[in-house]
């Protein structure tokens, strides 16, 4: 057992967050997305900036609410990629720096994998092995997690657009605003997710030789865009959620089949999409029909995180795995494969 402390800050979150095993006992996030709203996206100079400038009491916090102090923690962690490089560099050295300050072993992880390692907090689960969907603002993906920390195999991705990057650009489209994600998922609320019936992308018999397990949002995108340029007299809510629909669609669909082709019969969902009120649904009517166990976490803990990130650490120490070395480099395109620095 080890207190661990977490830090990321891949994008636009600043968080940290502490860990003792699986116990969750701080999850301090600042966020800079009122800072990007008005760009319509993330502004990576912005980003790094805020990170900078909040990083100091965003560490005091989480030991406040932990009700510890530094000299308590046994290990540091960080996410050293993938994300945005400048934002990277930010936590990576700040992790670095107390590592070296309080002697204390630093794990450099993947945040991907953090996303997944994220589920195993505050209960008893066992974590493998799963399938996993990650799917988030850049990444979507199917996994087969054999060991969160040293075993994951990519079964399938997305060959464009990401779910949630296809939630900003059609949320942009519709002049709904920043971030898409929660406020396409609020806006279809009220309306007919059977109203429209858009593609669902590499779902065809010809597509799924070639892409059984991979996605595409892109047409989806072009298919919206057509639609309400050729419409005159359409409800927004119903574009929402028929949008919403085709691409909750998708996911569930090929998640509930890369677990009966597994022989694996559990799925967990993770990552920021995963908060999407729609996809937790359909995902809980379709698993329970096809009996598959289903985790998910809880919806504070699906956006990024800093307990994500202290929850992988605590897993690797478990492991057994080495500690990474002073001087880790962030890497802005590292493979789920990476999983420890």
């Amino acid at each position: 057992m080890a207190l661990v402390l977490g830090i990321e800050t891949s994008c636009d979150e600043t968080a940290v967050g502490i860990v003792d095993d699986r116990k969750l006992l701080a999850n301090v996030i600042s966020s800079s997305v009122a800072e990007h709203a008005r760009f319509g996206g993330v502004v990576p100079e912005v980003a790094s900036r805020a990170h900078l400038e909040s990083m100091q009491q965003v560490i005091k916090q989480a030991l406040a609410d932990a009700k510890v102090g530094l000299n308590d923690i046994d290990a540091i962690a960080v996410t050293a990629g993938p994300g945005l490089i400048g934002a990277l560099l930010v936590g990576v050295s700040s992790a670095s720096a107390l590592s070296l300050a309080l002697d204390k072993p630093l794990y450099g992880v993947n945040h991907l994998s953090s996303h997944i390692a994220v589920d195993s907090l505050d209960n008893e689960k066992k974590l493998t092995p799963t399938i996993a969907l990650l799917v988030s603002g850049g990444h979507t993906s199917l996994l087969k997690v054999n060991n969160l920390v040293s075993d994951i195999e990519v079964l399938g991705a997305t060959i464009d657009d990401a779910a949630g990057e296809a939630f900003d650009k059609v949320a942009r489209i519709m002049g709904l605003g920043f971030p898409g994600g929660p406020i396409i998922d609020r806006t279809a609320n009220d309306g007919d997710f059977a109203k429209i019936q858009f593609p669902r992308g590499l779902s065809s018999s010809s597509d799924l030789i070639n892409h059984r397990f991979d996605f595409s949002f892109s047409g989806l995108k072009t298919a919206v865009s057509r639609y309400l340029e050729k419409s005159a007299d359409y409800k927004k809510a119903d574009v929402a959620a028929s949008f919403q629909e085709a691409v909750v669609d998708v996911l569930i669909t090929k998640s509930i089949s890369a677990c009966k082709e597994s022989g694996i019969d559990s799925l967990v969902i993770a990552g920021g999409v995963a908060a999407n009120s729609r996809l937790r649904q359909l995902a809980v009517d379709r698993c329970n029909a096809a009996g598959i166990k289903l985790s998910i976490p809880p919806i504070q803990l699906c956006t990024d995180n800093g307990a994500m990130v202290a929850a992988l650490g605590s897993l690797a120490i478990n492991h057994g795995a080495k500690p990474s070395q002073i001087g880790i480099e962030a890497d802005s395109a590292a493979a789920i494969a990476q999983i420890i620095w």
